[in-house]
C-alpha cells in the first residue's frame, strides 16, 4: 500500500479522537480505491493499515465497515475484506440512483441556498472549467455537485448522494481518463443561471440532463 503520513493514537483518548482516525484512513482509502490504486479483489489487511497509521485496530475496523456501507469494499467468508467490484450492472445502477436523488435534492437545495453556498458552488464550476487533468476536474465536478444541493435540509439524501458520487468517480477514472479532454460545461454553466434566477424547473431540468449523459 503506498505510503500516507501515520497519525499517531495513544491508550485513553476519546472515542471523537479515534473516530478521527477512522475518518482519515476511511479518506485514505477510499481515494486508492477511486483512482484504483487499490484494484478491485484487492485484500484489505487491517494489520497492514494499523501499522501504516501507526494506530490500533479499532478504527481499523470502523473504516473498512464504512468502506463497505459505501460500496466499495465487501467482506466474504474465510477471504477477508476486499476491494469491491464495480462492473457496468453496478454503474448503470448508480446512474439511476443519482438521476432519482439528486434533481430532487437540487429542487428542495435552489430555494433555500445562501449565497456563500452559491459562491461554493460558482467557484467548483470554474475550478472544473479550467482542470488541466482529470484528477482534478473530477475533484472539483463532485464538489459543484454537493454545492447545487447543499440547501436541502435532507442530510440522509446528502450521504447518501456523496457516497454515490465516490462511485461514479472510480467508474469514470476507471473507463475514460484516455478520453477525457479540458472543456468548459455549458450545463454546469446552464444550472448556475437557473440559480440565478431562482428558476427551480429549469435548474432541475437542466441537472437532469446532464446525469443522463453519465457513461
Amino acid at each position: 500500500m503506498q505510503g500516507q503520513g501515520a497519525l499517531p493514537i495513544t491508550l485513553g483518548m476519546t472515542n471523537a479522537a479515534k473516530q478521527t482516525i477512522s475518518d482519515q484512513i476511511l479518506n485514505v482509502l477510499t481515494d486508492r480505491i477511486v483512482r484504483g490504486d487499490l484494484p478491485a479483489g484487492e485484500k484489505l489487511r487491517q494489520d497492514h493499515i494499523a501499522r501504516e497509521f501507526d494506530t490500533s485496530h479499532v478504527p481499523v475496523r470502523e473504516a473498512l465497515l464504512r468502506l463497505e456501507a459505501r460500496g466499495l469494499a465487501v467482506s466474504l467468508p474465510r477471504r477477508g475484506v476486499r476491494v469491491a467490484e464495480f462492473d457496468t450492472a453496478t454503474a448503470r445502477e448508480v446512474r439511476e440512483m443519482r438521476l432519482a436523488l439528486e434533481p430532487a435534492a437540487l429542487r428542495h437545495s435552489l430555494p433555500n441556498l445562501t449565497q456563500p453556498q452559491k459562491d461554493e458552488a460558482e467557484s467548483a464550476r470554474l475550478a472544473c472549467d479550467e482542470a488541466e487533468d482529470i484528477l482534478t476536474w473530477e475533484a472539483q465536478n463532485r464538489r459543484f455537485h454537493m454545492a447545487i444541493i447543499a440547501g436541502c435540509g435532507m442530510p440522509r439524501m446528502l450521504a447518501e448522494l456523496a457516497d454515490l458520487q465516490v462511485l461514479s468517480a472510480r467508474h469514470l477514472l476507471a473507463n475514460y481518463s484516455e478520453r477525457w479532454e479540458k472543456r468548459a460545461d455549458r450545463d454546469h454553466r446552464a444550472i448556475m443561471s437557473a440559480i440565478a434566477a431562482r428558476d427551480v424547473d429549469l435548474a432541475v431540468s437542466v441537472l437532469r440532463r446532464h446525469l443522463s449523459r453519465l457513461g
